[in-house]
């Protein structure tokens, strides 16, 4: 067994040396022939999800005579380095504070403009009426002039 030999190859290797076909070996685990010849070519990112490959891989390794474990722990190995994902650096909390500040700051400015606009729109206008509606006696009768 090669260390630096990939899963896809160390698989192909073993199907070859059974002299079985990617057709055979795809009936024989019931894993569609385009995954076989992703798996050989170790390409597990255009594969479904991680739990599938991982059954394609156990399945492939019975139907060729290999410890299913032992190809999955070589999988497991392979990718061990995509797995980890970067941890982003610590971010300080006082600028999300400061965001928070300002929108409190906006929304009160806005609350304002707000206020006035509308003690604008309702404002009474008496000197705004017409001229006959302005000259009328409390009675009720108009004032002549």
């Amino acid at each position: 067994m090669n260390a630096m030999e990939s899963v896809g190859s160390y698989l192909r290797r073993h199907r070859e040396a059974k002299r079985m076909s990617v057709e055979e070996i795809s009936r024989a685990t019931r894993v569609p022939t385009a995954s076989v010849e992703r798996i050989e070519a170790d390409q597990f990112d255009e594969l479904p999800g991680e739990v599938f490959v991982r059954g394609f891989l156990r399945s492939y390794a019975q139907a060729v005579g290999l410890s299913a474990d032992d190809v999955l722990a070589r999988y497991t190995a392979s990718r061990r380095v995509a797995w980890v994902t970067p941890l982003p650096l610590s971010s300080p909390t006082k600028p999300a504070r400061g965001g928070r500040f300002g929108f409190a700051i906006a929304f009160v400015l806005l609350l304002f403009l707000f206020a006035l606009a509308l003690s604008i729109v309702l404002k009474p206008r008496g000197h705004d009426k017409p001229q006959e509606l302005s000259h009328v006696a409390p009675s009720g009768t108009p004032i002549r002039v």
